[in-house]
């Protein structure tokens, strides 16, 4: 463990905990399997209809289901003090960052990603629709993981920090969500899909260049 990356001794930490705290990670899962699923029944069965909006659907619960852990990604940490001894430990606050984000998307992003296809079912999308659903979550969600960790380090310990960290994520994970949903629109009317795959792609490597740094920033801010 020693000559191990930092980052990936703080995820291997973080995704053993969470076995610890099941429930933690059920719940995005259980909202988004609840939200998405309803949606068909509220609308009712028309088949076009709900492949038009299937998409948009999927992805905002996808959105909101991340954003539902992630207010935990250092909250926890910071009640025991751990937060603290990590930061004054040697190593870079950046690693420790980008550790804390990839057990998030593990345990919150990958499995919305391996649920899409039973989303897709939900809204009678086609295999190919189906596939773009899944790789534009796949490219998207370390994204809102990202952005996720930003806000949850803006917002630490504050006293209402969870709905000031949805003030501060959500507009940001616009972009995201809509080249997301339109690269399922442009697959179901048969156009290409590399230009909404190359600007989500543009985005995570955007947020992997600059927004670990400003959440490092953000977390000697909030323990000083």
């Amino acid at each position: 463990m020693s000559t191990a990356p930092i980052w990936w001794v703080v995820a291997r930490r973080d995704l053993t905990l969470s076995q610890r705290r099941r429930s933690d990670g059920l719940l995005p899962l259980g909202f988004f399997l609840a939200a998405a699923g309803l949606f068909p029944l509220g609308v009712g069965p028309e088949p076009q209809t709900l492949r038009d909006i299937g998409a948009g659907v999927v992805w905002v619960c996808a959105l909101l289901a991340s954003t539902l852990s992630v207010t935990q990604m250092f909250a926890l940490d910071h009640q025991d003090g751990s937060l603290e001894q990590m930061v004054m430990a040697p190593g870079s606050l950046v690693a420790l960052v980008l550790g804390k984000t990839l057990a998030h998307w593990l345990i919150s992003g990958l499995p919305l990603v391996l649920l899409s296809p039973l989303m897709a079912l939900f809204f009678g999308m086609t295999g190919a629709s189906t596939l773009v659903l899944g790789l534009g979550l796949l490219v998207g969600t370390p994204t809102l993981s990202l952005l996720g960790g930003l806000g949850a380090a803006l917002t630490l310990g504050l006293r209402s920090g969870a709905a000031l960290l949805l003030v501060i994520v959500l507009p940001l994970t616009v972009p995201t969500l809509i080249f997301g949903a339109s690269a399922v629109s442009a697959a179901q009317a048969g156009q290409s899909v590399q230009a909404h795959f190359s600007l989500l792609a543009a985005l995570l490597l955007l947020s992997l260049a600059g927004l670990p740094w400003a959440s490092a920033a953000a977390l000697r801010l909030a323990l000083d």
